[in-house]
């Protein structure tokens, strides 16, 4: 991907004289990865779809909202983007893409692991010690697992799980 295409649209014009918001946009391209494209689906194709049964219920994925109370190291790109990489691992679901964005002064970070399974996305404050994350995936994956990779990694007071199955009632 060019630097010219790497900046992801905020809704922010960082060129604007009278912003303040200063950034860093880093891109984490996967080796060997093979750009998808979607299929139009029509009703003579077979369907491959990764609902999920469980517990006597049918639905797309599963949702986890998760706040890290007390947290550290949120505003280190590096170990932010290894430990998406960790949570993805232990989840067994499949990277597709990383980008993380870096704001200055505070040091914030927001950004997302694109997962053939769906995302996993972290935005930071690290100067009050918090950071938001959500983990939805379908399929076989197991999102649960990376919760004690985010407790090793930010060593939070305080986590707060919520858990949402995603389109209970449309599939």
């Amino acid at each position: 991907m060019s630097e010219s295409n790497a900046l992801f649209q905020l809704g922010i014009d960082l060129n604007s004289v009278s912003s303040s918001t200063q950034a860093e946009v880093l891109e984490f391209p996967i080796a060997h990865s093979k750009e998808v494209k979607a299929a139009p689906y029509t009703s003579t194709d077979e369907r491959t779809d990764f609902f999920i049964e469980r517990d006597g219920e049918r639905f797309a994925g599963t949702h986890l909202i998760i706040d890290l109370v007390g947290a550290s190291r949120l505003d280190d790109l590096a170990h932010i983007e290894a430990t998406l990489r960790r949570c993805v691992e232990v989840s067994k679901a499949t990277l597709l893409h990383i980008h993380l964005h870096h704001f200055t002064p505070n040091g914030g970070v927001s950004g997302v692991a694109v997962l053939s399974e769906s995302h996993i996305s972290i935005h930071s404050w690290p100067e009050a010690n918090y950071a938001a994350l959500d983990i939805f995936m379908c399929g076989e994956a197991e999102p649960h697992n990376a919760i004690e990779v985010l407790r090793e990694a930010f060593t939070p007071s305080d986590i707060r799980v919520g858990e949402h199955r995603r389109g209970k009632d449309m599939v």
